[in-house]
């Protein structure tokens, strides 16, 4: 038997609460309510109540409602329900989560969502659910269902939407127990995957790299996951680092930040590169891709870069190499993220390119930037920080097979 959380503005929305509770409980699970309701009275007893939830984000509930703010209101709950949330998984009293809602019950209930690792169950009924979610899911795995209909009462075609996402939930939180109960040693419902985790970044200018790298570790008993650098995929990226799932780092992909300095469309954030350094992940990184800034159509790219150096990748993006000056900032900002690290990290520099088309008589070679970008990256590092420059490209096998046992080398130190 699980315990399924069902977090929701109770007061408007405890009617359907309550229904998707009891198909549930029809299930064989049991159910905790979170109260983050503000308006009136709850239509379903809370295990944990909305004062409560306010009192986690350090606001007075009685305040709140007094102001009429309900702006203001969403943004307490916003705030402690995470912190409430996420207090349940730690201690393991719930095993998944589910919430009904429209804009302010879907802003609240998925804030809170966000809050929890990766792999555990979620899922928003939300009015929402079409069109950009990003707001709301993030880098997490967060289902999220369409309402069809507004969340507002039963009816021939709620009750079908609700009962369907009850059922998911609890298939969600069935299939985690089932798989607990393998690893345990019980009746194997499913195959257990006990290899330990290798994240690395990856962008079709260095694909050769990555795979050639990938194939070795593999071989040393790992599991590879391959993010693709495009903004949500670095974010993602680093969400799972933070999740502790990640053994190493390959990132031999850093151009988001290329994309955040100079302003391409593909940025993953201001954080980007922080999560293996702060968490002590042994990590491998190298300046792969850091020669471009992404943009989409040519119509896109903005009047003052009028005249740089642009390759159009295809008809849906726009590169623009980056100058020596802009090189020479990335490499100061991708040395003070690395200057975090708790744990071993190599950098490794492939002087010859940094993409594919970087390369001697390739549209972005430019050794004046390049250089620009290596000299500041390593006058910038610790002393304590190795760097390996290798005369080869990035997509070289000799460069893929030494950042592969770069890595190896970092891991087996750690065991």
């Amino acid at each position: 038997m699980a315990t399924i959380a069902i977090l929701g503005t109770i007061d408007t929305k405890g009617e359907e609460h309550a229904f998707v509770a009891d198909r549930i409980k029809q299930r064989g699970h049991q159910t905790l309510v979170i109260d983050v309701g503000a308006l009136g009275e709850p239509k379903l007893k809370p295990h944990i109540t909305r004062r409560e939830v306010a009192a986690a984000a350090g606001a007075d509930l009685d305040a709140l409602v007094a102001r009429h703010d309900r702006g203001e209101t969403v943004a307490a709950m916003s705030k402690g329900a995470p912190m409430v949330l996420a207090r349940l998984v730690a201690e393991k009293k719930i095993d998944g989560v589910i919430s009904l809602g429209g804009g302010g019950g879907t802003a609240i209930a998925t804030a809170a969502m966000r809050a929890l690792p990766i792999g555990f169950p979620k899922v928003m009924v939300s009015t929402l659910a079409s069109g950009n979610t990003t707001q709301y899911v993030g880098v997490k795995d967060i289902v999220m269902f369409p309402s069809i209909v507004d969340v507002a009462g039963l009816n021939r075609i709620s009750r079908q939407i609700l009962t369907r996402a009850a059922g998911a939930i609890c298939g969600m939180v069935e299939v985690g127990q089932a798989s607990r109960l393998s690893k345990a040693g019980d009746t194997p419902a499913l195959p257990s995957e006990d290899k330990p985790i290798i994240v690395a970044s990856m962008f079709g200018n260095t694909t050769a790299c990555v795979e050639h790298a990938r194939k070795i570790l593999e071989q040393a008993g790992y599991e590879v996951l391959v993010f693709h650098a495009t903004g949500v995929g670095g974010r993602t990226m680093e969400s799972l680092i933070e999740s502790g799932l990640a053994a190493g780092v390959l990132d031999v992909t850093t151009t988001e930040w290329a994309d955040e300095l100079v302003g391409g469309f593909l940025t993953a954030g201001p954080t980007r590169l922080e999560a293996a350094a702060k968490h002590g992940v042994p990590a491998i990184v190298a300046p792969g891709c850091l020669d471009m800034v992404n943009f989409y159509g040519p119509e896109t790219v903005p009047e003052k870069f009028k005249g740089r150096n642009f390759y159009q990748h295809n008809p849906q993006v726009t590169l623009m190499r980056t100058t020596p000056a802009e090189c020479a900032q990335l490499g100061r900002i991708i040395a003070e993220k690395l200057n975090l690290s708790n744990g071993p990290v190599t950098v490794l520099i492939p002087s010859r390119a940094i993409s594919v088309i970087s390369a001697p008589g390739q549209k972005f070679h430019d050794p004046a930037a390049d250089q620009a970008l290596f000299d500041a990256l390593k006058a910038h590092l610790r002393n304590d920080i190795a760097v390996i420059e290798m005369d080869c490209a990035i997509n070289d096998a000799e460069f893929a097979e030494a950042c592969a046992k770069a890595l190896l080398k970092h891991m087996a130190a750690r065991k």
